[in-house]
């Protein structure tokens, strides 16, 4: 695949992923999207995200980044594999908001 229409298709698979925190109300996106890098938190605290983070860690089905944003815990979902497709993107936000649903169930009202 050439080196183009691989960035290409990495910027239209993290759109995808974008798109999908963006018509979630529970996520927000913190930072534009840029080449395959797509920066999202839960709306709440950033011991939520933490949480949120280390559940996503003790699956083993997905790798995320964390980092700080204006001083919030932010999560990095970043597409860099040749071999992603959207069937990729979509079984990982399936799994962070089974894992978002579960943690969100947990917390006192």
């Amino acid at each position: 695949m050439d080196l183009t229409v691989f960035c290409l298709q990495q910027v239209a698979l993290a759109k995808e992923f974008e798109s999908l925190v963006k018509a979630d109300k529970r996520f927000e996106i913190c930072a534009d999207v840029v080449l395959g890098l797509v920066c999202f938190r839960l709306k709440g605290s950033n011991e939520l995200n933490q949480n949120l983070l280390k559940r996503i860690t003790k699956s083993r089905e997905l790798h995320l980044v964390p980092c700080q944003l204006s001083g919030r815990f932010v999560l990095r979902f970043a597409i860099c594999a040749r071999t992603t497709e959207s069937r990729h993107i979509q079984q990982a936000w399936c799994h962070i908001t089974q894992l978002s649903f579960e943690l969100l169930q947990e917390q006192p009202h």
